[in-house]
């Protein structure tokens, strides 16, 4: 078994098993754009719900001043 017939069996185990929830998603696209799209919708929410609760946790951690905020945050850089 070479090399190549590695990558190949991993493009075709890619293509024929893993991309075929798109490639049904795909064929929605002449009936609707919104589900045809679906999957982009998606990851933008669970990108502004993870961007949202990462703002929230960073407020909380600032409000509490848990945080170091001198100029030389590390030793080895020099005296504060």
């Amino acid at each position: 078994m070479s090399l190549k017939e590695i990558f190949y069996g991993i493009q075709d185990f890619t293509e024929q098993v893993l991309f075929t929830p798109f490639n049904a998603l795909r064929s929605l696209e002449l009936e609707s754009w919104w589900s045809a799209n679906i999957m982009s919708w998606l990851f933008t929410i669970i990108g502004f719900v993870a961007f949202t609760y990462w703002m929230l946790q960073l407020k909380k951690f600032n409000d509490n001043n848990e945080e170091n905020r001198s100029q030389v945050s590390h030793s080895f850089l020099g005296e504060d």
